[in-house]
């Protein structure tokens, strides 16, 4: 037998404390179109008025007193169809923490969430709720019926499983249907014969992009420019990995980096430009960048300075200057190389974890013997 049964509760106020225990009584609200006899039937609740409740497969049912006589009194959820169940249980294994929180008497919302996205919705909604009683008023629902759903509510506050039961199943059922399906193991997946990959799909010969000719309106050659940037990042995000988003200002300097012949028309910075060359978005980063490094990054830069003998040097936040040479420490923990030209401090070469690597992307001249004595 799926049936439960309740002793009666007791005198005394009480309300339904959880949000599934509250979403009931919301379905019996919205179900009422009168109020007067939900307040009634939440006085005879907290009156004691209602008998031994009995809840099974798509009812609950209990003796409910009045002052003239006892009516029995049923509240009804329609039952899940085993579709239903299917993807309510799919739901319930997506994640191990949504059974745990059942068996310590919690209805996690993100389960009743995925359930609904899923075209399953568990918790009763207006009208979902269908009431039968024996006495005579018209009300639907009666007092009677508003005295069994508040209590009901407080069932459901301890015992979230009784709202599956309504629905149909019972926790060991739910508990053992729920559990994910078992796997292959690895070694028997890493043992076996790779599958080959599916034939690459035809690729069509678009060709040569259109000879937009001049108009007044708008420059045709820019226009051929933006259209190739186009398909260069199109490109680029088919491959795995991150894809910073760009501000205006570092599109145009990746614009000017990659189309020189817009460099002049977007004003682009030649500092600026050699750093997109140097290491994108993060090189023009670095070019900027003159924040003192976190306290680990700084332990580590000197501890990798130091383990590659390198000679001393002049160090302020994230540069350390050798003579006409520096490196940068960036955000990704790589030495960027720069070089001194007419007093300013251009990036040069490739970034590097490894600062003697890094140095050595210096150009010839740079002397890395004699610490700097100029500001960095």
């Amino acid at each position: 037998m799926k049936a439960r049964g309740f002793p009666p509760f007791g005198k005394g106020v009480r309300r339904a404390r959880s949000w599934w225990g509250r979403t009931w009584l919301q379905a019996l609200e919205d179900t009422s179109l009168d109020q007067t006899p939900l307040r009634q039937g939440r006085k005879y609740a907290t009156a004691g008025l209602v008998g031994t409740i009995t809840v099974s497969p798509g009812r609950i049912s209990a003796p409910v007193h009045d002052t003239d006589d006892t009516y029995q009194t049923t509240v009804r959820l329609a039952e899940f169809t085993d579709r239903q169940w299917t993807r309510f249980l799919a739901a319930a294994a997506a994640k191990a923490g949504h059974l745990a929180a059942l068996l310590d008497g919690e209805m996690p919302r993100d389960l009743a969430d995925a359930a609904a996205d899923a075209g399953v919705d568990l918790l009763p909604g207006i009208g979902d709720l269908d009431f039968e009683c024996t006495c005579p008023d018209w009300e639907l629902p009666c007092r009677h019926g508003a005295a069994l759903c508040h209590q009901a509510s407080w069932l459901l506050d301890t015992d979230p499983w009784l709202l599956l039961l309504l629905r149909g199943r019972t926790q060991e059922e739910v508990v053992t249907d729920a559990r994910p399906t078992p796997g292959v193991l690895a070694t028997a997946a890493y043992a076996a014969d790779p599958v080959p990959l599916p034939p690459d799909p035809p690729v069509e010969d678009l060709g040569a992009l259109p000879d937009f000719p001049p108009t007044e309106d708008f420059d045709a050659e820019v226009l051929s420019l933006l259209v190739a940037a186009a398909a260069t990042r199109a490109r680029d995000l088919l491959h795995p990995g991150p894809h910073p988003h760009l501000t205006d200002r570092e599109d145009h300097v990746r614009l000017a980096a990659t189309h020189p012949t817009l460099a002049t028309r977007l004003h682009a910075d030649p500092r600026e430009v050699a750093a997109w060359h140097q290491a994108g978005h993060l090189g023009l980063s670095v070019l900027d960048d003159t924040r003192t490094p976190p306290k680990p990054d700084l332990n580590r830069a000197h501890t990798t300075w130091t383990d590659a003998e390198l000679p001393p040097a002049k160090t302020w936040r994230n540069r350390w200057t050798v003579h006409t040479g520096q490196l940068r420490y960036g955000p990704d923990h790589r030495w960027y190389p720069y070089r001194k030209h007419n007093g300013t401090w251009w990036p040069t070469g490739t970034p590097n974890r490894d600062p003697a690597a890094a140095l050595s992307e210096l150009p010839r001249g740079v002397s890395p013997g004699t610490a700097g004595r100029t500001r960095p």
